[in-house]
């Protein structure tokens, strides 16, 4: 095999070279086609190789590809913030546009940081994050997140922000019943209030579904109402983290919807564009700019290509074309269905013990035992051997940390396109029951079918 200059993923790793990809499915060079059963890093939520998104990418690169912010707007970056604020409704109206989710993130860290500065609170730059959140790569967004597997490495350099406990009710940290338990998850952020000190609290964080870290870990309902109001009684911004569960993947449009609560800053990214493009947002409430608008008039931030207008344009075809084709509405009902089979694929194989999620971002935890709920330790690496055996089954799935310490644990993340049919739903259920048999013949020998 050629040496390649590419630094990839897994140094020295066989990886396929896409060819093409046209609406749920990729296509190699050698001919094989591969499910994106998890929307690449569920990302792709219009599919590959929409028409219209390509068609407007040659329109704008035809006009002007790059300028920058300090010294131009464009057409492209209006009309996109506008769309935004049109699908956010409310009070969310302000976007900032980024690169990527990590940025988003962490421009959303130092806009709460910046807005409580310039109200005369300087003591207030601590962010308050959970355990089981994952908010992106660089520093500071790493420092809000609470993946111990990622975090590792960079330890000595990051804060140590995270200390809520997750709304992990499958593994609950407290040993209790969601139907009894009074919420103490959400009471967990009223503590660490207290501990910290509200005065020194610039933000609370948190992905209304918990992606990587959890897969697709959903909270039991009211949580999100009490998160909102502690956060309000001590005078902390809440920072919703939306960069994977944004703009339909959860069956809404922004997944908070689903329990009727509006944050203080959302971020977006990955679906924002739907990997047509880099681009990300932070969208911020007129309460949160207001002190800025009145005092210096400059967020200290951004990027060389932060509202890029080539980009722009791209993320605003996107969002039309999510609107036009009613794919808020079509994840949905294809997430409904597709957990359907999902469920029995669940009967048939004894090391999945959990199944959860909402629209079209659906997690599975594997167990060793389904009613111990005991983990595979992290030496069997059980994650990547199944997604290894997707790959040679021509699926594509996205990995998850799981387990109460995010060390031990397995599970993945099912995410396909929103443009999924109901024949590709059947298609990807085949393909992932193959995955499934490999998995349990070739790694767990003599395991119980059921």
């Amino acid at each position: 095999m050629e040496q390649s200059s590419l630094i990839k993923p897994f140094l020295g790793g066989a990886y396929p070279t896409i060819s093409h990809g046209k609406g749920v499915f990729l296509y190699d060079k050698e001919g094989k086609d591969y499910l994106d059963a998890s929307s690449g890093a569920v990302t792709s939520n219009i599919g590959h190789g929409v028409q219209e998104v390509a068609d407007a990418m040659a329109r704008q690169a035809n006009q002007v590809s790059f300028v920058y912010r300090s010294q131009f707007t464009s057409e492209a970056a209006e009309e996109l913030a506008q769309k935004i604020t049109d699908f956010t409704k409310g009070e969310l109206i302000y976007s900032f546009f980024v690169n990527s989710g990590s940025e988003a993130t962490e421009t959303a860290l130092k806009i709460a940081i910046q807005h409580w500065q310039e109200k005369g609170q300087p003591k207030k730059q601590k962010i308050i994050s959970r355990w089981m959140s994952y908010h992106g790569i660089t520093i500071g967004a790493l420092s809000m997140s609470g993946h111990p597997l990622r975090r590792e490495r960079f330890t000595a350099l990051l804060e140590s922000y995270p200390s809520v406990a997750p709304p992990y009710c499958y593994r609950c940290p407290y040993n209790l019943d969601h139907r009894t338990c009074g919420m103490a998850c959400a009471l967990d952020l009223e503590a660490s209030i207290r501990r910290i000190g509200a005065d020194n609290i610039a933000a609370f964080i948190a992905e209304p579904v918990i992606g990587a870290a959890g897969a697709a870990i959903v909270p039991p309902d009211g949580y999100y109402q009490k998160i909102k109001a502690i956060c309000e009684e001590h005078d902390i911004l809440f920072i919703a983290d939306e960069v994977m569960t944004g703009f339909g993947r959860t069956g809404k449009m922004l997944a908070l919807e689903h329990w009727g609560v509006e944050p203080d800053i959302i971020t977006f990214g990955k679906g924002i564009s739907g990997g047509y493009t880099p681009i990300a947002a932070t969208v911020v409430t007129k309460k949160v700019l207001e002190p800025i608008l009145n005092g210096s008039r400059s967020i200290m931030g951004g990027h060389t290509l932060s509202a890029n207008p080539l980009s722009c344009a791209i993320a605003l075809a996107v969002l039309r074309y999510i609107e036009v084709n009613n794919l808020v509405e079509r994840s949905a009902k294809s997430g409904k269905e597709l957990i359907i089979g999902l469920t029995e694929l669940a009967k048939k194989y004894s090391f999945i013990g959990d199944l959860r999620g909402m629209g079209l971002l659906i997690g599975m935890e594997f167990v060793q035992d389904k009613k111990t709920k005991t983990p595979f330790p992290k030496t069997m690496d059980v994650t990547n051997e199944i997604i290894k055996a997707g790959m040679e089954n021509g699926i594509i799935l996205y990995p998850a940390a799981a387990g109460l310490d995010g060390i031990d644990g397995a599970a993945i993340i099912i995410s396909p396109p929103l443009t999924i049919t109901k024949d590709e739903c059947t298609e990807l259920l085949r393909r992932m029951d193959s995955t499934l048999l490999q998995f349990k013949e070739q790694i767990l020998p003599g395991s119980p079918s059921s």
